[in-house]
């Protein structure tokens, strides 16, 4: 996610201007699922090339897609990829200047230390090097090679994780996030794939997110050549953050559940739980990736604010 704020009116004028006109968000469509090159684009849309490589230039410079120069039949040609699905917009500065950014506890969980599971197929798991268990295969989610997961998935259920809580004495707890990134969870991948993906906080429901799909078309930054192109390749970068106020994704509110809900206060860990509903609206199941696999280069990144 292309994070944007008031702040940094420079970077924010630099995209605004960048989709603001229907050709170029014709281009950041047409580049959805799949990679074009300038010709390719031209034709799709018909227009010269020339004006095809001038606003390609533009989307590039501000980091809206990204390209690269391959061989050709003649000479090299300039190949496009898209580089975000989503663009958070904060225009209220005083939300920045609110967050408690001295004091920070932070830890990173691997995707495979899970404490607890219960998944429903399709489901699996792998590593840099290989499937780790028998594809659609919930009791092998408890294998310990589960240890080296770099990409989980599953249709239904979900997945704990505790991660310690150590604090200096005398810390009060101002907010808690966690990232990482996850995908729904469609046969092979599917860009349009909703999945109603839950978290919880210590046993407290905090909200949900409505993921839009398992994201392919090209390869994820950080897999390994063995894995398939015709799987699930990425995710996105999501962050959940409970406050004094309420709980938020990536800082809009999803629920009015708060800090004193979840008793940090009485435990020596934080929970987190992952998973999609048997109730859901979209029962899409979902990925979470691993600090090698997907575009991220992070597991679970768990923050907690404090001050004294």
């Amino acid at each position: 996610m292309l994070e944007l704020n008031i702040e940094n009116p420079e970077e924010l004028v630099l995209v605004a201007h960048a989709l603001s006109t229907d050709l170029r968000v014709n281009i950041i469509q047409l580049l959805n699922t799949k990679k074009l090159n300038i010709n390719e684009i031209a034709e799709a849309l018909q227009i010269p090339v020339s004006t095809a490589a001038s606003n390609v230039k533009i989307l590039e410079k501000a980091r809206l897609i990204e390209t690269e120069l391959l061989p050709a039949t003649r000479g090299a040609m300039k190949v496009c990829t898209r580089t975000y699905h989503d663009i958070h917009i904060v225009l209220n500065s005083q939300f920045y200047n609110k967050q408690p950014t001295n004091n920070c506890y932070e830890i990173e969980m691997p995707i495979g230390y899970f404490t607890n599971c219960q998944v429903s197929p399709t489901c699996g798991m792998a590593n840099t090097d290989k499937m780790i268990i028998q594809e659609d295969s919930p009791a092998g989610f408890f294998h310990p090679d589960r240890s080296s997961a770099q990409i989980i998935w599953f249709r239904k259920g979900f997945v704990d994780y505790r991660f310690p809580l150590e604090l200096p004495k005398g810390a009060k707890v101002q907010s808690v996030q966690f990232s990482l990134e996850i995908c729904s969870e469609a046969p092979n991948y599917d860009n349009n794939w909703p999945s109603d993906i839950s978290f919880w906080v210590n046993g407290v429901d905090v909200g949900s997110w409505t993921s839009p799909g398992d994201f392919g078309g090209r390869k994820g930054k950080l897999n390994p050549e063995w894995w398939p192109d015709n799987s699930t390749q990425f995710g996105l970068l999501k962050t959940l953050s409970v406050d004094g106020n309420m709980t938020a994704i990536d800082n809009v509110q999803v629920s009015s559940v708060n800090l004193h809900q979840l008793a940090l206060e009485s435990h020596s860990f934080i929970d987190l739980r992952l998973g999609v509903k048997d109730d859901a609206t979209f029962k899409g199941g979902i990925n979470i990736f691993g600090n090698k696999f997907g575009d991220y280069e992070q597991g679970i990144n768990m923050k907690v604010f404090y001050t004294f």
